[in-house]
């Protein structure tokens, strides 16, 4: 028990906190990339089987070659993320490890090792294998980066909206009873929506290379057919976010009103609530002062009402709402649910409960761990919240979280017109073919999908804080007991390593580009 209720330096948890948001950041520059070229990869072999032309066997090699870059990083950073969880968050490992190693579990031993397993067959088997064989080698790579991608993501889920376990006062940690409760509707959107997005990042990747075939005036008709093909997945990938976005916004809503709220930077809520589209949030602004929400605003009325509910007058609840138990229900009636002053209490009543009972049980008090344990069942859904002396701790960064949301957002908007673009160009006269400014365009949006994607987990994750498993664990409970001069020379090893990592994939990419530019694709 006294793991649980560890008092640790808010030092160590700010760095651990750096440290794994360093890694997740390396890690997702890797990680969409991987998804979405191995869907790339499989399009053009899949060509090159039906057509049999070798221009399209050059063109899948050339895109795989890319990919196993891109691939091999990945695996190294994931690697690290995960040896994180047992070396700067222990006390999370072990309160949750149950639930949350079981899907880790299954990605490690089941999709990693056919995604591995594949990979080798896509590499080495040209020309050692069938074409049938091969192409079949190429797609389940494909799938069992989704799969692997599967196993994280409900995991993450999991810890946003944690479902399908009971916690053991004996053991001191949560153990699952329920295996199916795991694939809940923010899992799915989560999947989704996360595993989507790669395809929409690998769209404007291939598009950005072959604009630089073009722009160096080589291989064009290798760009030209590489760019349709990026185009029609970015185009397909953006609008398919738009729908999953939409489902993860109406269970954020559900599940994590604190998060939206955040996202909206939205203190007080309204029936027929209007949503921001371009503002800038009073710095000065708490949920318990009357300051104005926002220096500067434009909004578009009962917007979201309909995001959150898809009923434009459903009330949508605010920051301070949220803090003080209120809510309104869709016929307009004012009901109180638990204030945060209230769930404060209860957890500290619950995790007194937990200090019982591991009393009575060293004493042998059979009556009396009874007791505990039933009170304990009765008041664990806030048992996170007893960790905190104020709510202004159980309240999220809003401007950081409301920006990171619009850059998402804005920039998810300028993808859609950019696939557009994109393709009418490629098609319309060879527009893109001899439009120096689009060229340019292209490279700069490669950046921009990076920033949106970064931005995305950004809100999912600094959004939930200071939870790590939402309502059940801070962040100030969950870290290993640990010096943060520890955690500080291995943040900087880390940031050191990953930074060469990064280096080294530039510079292996580059190269490979170089030379697929000397190399005469169309007819090779």
């Amino acid at each position: 028990m006294t793991n649980l209720l560890l008092e640790i330096s808010t030092g160590t948890v700010d760095w651990a906190r750096a440290q794994f948001a360093l890694t997740a950041i390396y890690h997702w520059l890797f990680v969409p990339l991987t998804l979405g070229l191995a869907l790339i990869m499989g399009i053009v072999e899949t060509c090159y089987y039906r057509t049999g032309k070798p221009f399209w066997k050059e063109a899948a090699r050339f895109w795989q070659r890319l990919f196993g870059v891109n691939f091999a990083m990945g695996v190294a950073t994931g690697i690290i993320l995960e040896f994180e969880f047992g070396t700067n968050w222990s006390n999370y490992s072990w309160f949750v490890g149950d639930i949350f190693g079981a899907p880790l579990a299954i990605e490690g031993l089941l999709a990693f090792f056919m995604e591995a397993t594949f990979v080798a067959v896509m590499f080495f088997g040209w020309n050692r294998v069938s074409p049938r064989f091969h192409l079949a080698a190429t797609w389940l790579t494909c799938i069992g980066a989704s799969i692997s991608a599967l196993w994280i993501l409900v995991a993450n889920a999991w810890m946003q909206y944690p479902a399908g376990m009971e916690f053991d006062p004996a053991q001191m940690r949560n153990v699952m009873v329920d295996f199916g409760a795991l694939f809940s509707g923010i899992a799915v959107n989560k999947f989704f929506h996360a595993t989507i997005s790669g395809w929409c990042l690998a769209g404007v990747f291939v598009i950005a290379v072959s604009a630089w075939f073009l722009l160096k005036k080589r291989n064009v008709p290798f760009a030209m057919r590489s760019i349709k093909v990026g185009g029609w997945v970015g185009l397909v990938g953006i609008l398919l976010c738009c729908y999953t976005g939409d489902g993860s916004a109406v269970e954020v809503a559900k599940h994590q009103p604190m998060k939206l709220a955040a996202m909206e930077g939205l203190y007080h809520g309204n029936r027929q609530q209007s949503i921001v589209a371009v503002g800038v949030p009073n710095p000065n602004k708490k949920w318990n002062n009357n300051e104005s929400e926002y220096l500067f605003d434009i909004s578009i009325p009962y917007g979201l009402s309909i995001l959150a509910t898809h009923d434009p007058n459903a009330f949508v609840p605010g920051v301070a709402d949220i803090v003080n138990g209120i809510s309104i229900t869709p016929q307009g009636d004012t009901v109180n649910t638990v204030s945060y002053a209230d769930r404060i209490a209860i957890g500290k009543q619950s995790q007194q409960y937990l200090r019982n009972y591991d009393t009575a049980r060293r004493n042998g008090d059979a009556a009396a761990m009874a007791l505990a344990a039933d009170s304990l069942k009765n008041t664990f859904r806030y048992f996170g919240y007893g960790y905190f002396n104020s709510v202004d701790e159980a309240i999220p960064p809003v401007p950081f979280t409301f920006y990171m949301f619009r850059i998402m957002v804005i920039g998810g908007s300028w993808l859609v017109l950019f696939f557009i673009i994109v393709l009418f160009c490629a098609y319309r006269n060879h527009w893109l073919q001899k439009s120096r400014i689009m060229q340019w365009i292209c490279f700069i949006t490669l950046a921009i999908v990076y920033l949106v994607s970064q931005s995305g987990w950004a809100v999912a994750e600094v959004g939930r804080q200071p939870w790590t498993v939402q309502d059940l664990l801070p962040r100030s409970a969950a870290i290993s007991d640990i010096s943060s001069s520890s955690v500080i020379v291995t943040f900087w090893m880390f940031a050191a390593i990953f930074t060469l990592l990064l280096v080294a994939e530039i510079s292996i990419m580059c190269r490979q580009i170089t030379k697929a530019s000397k190399t005469n694709l169309e007819v090779a």
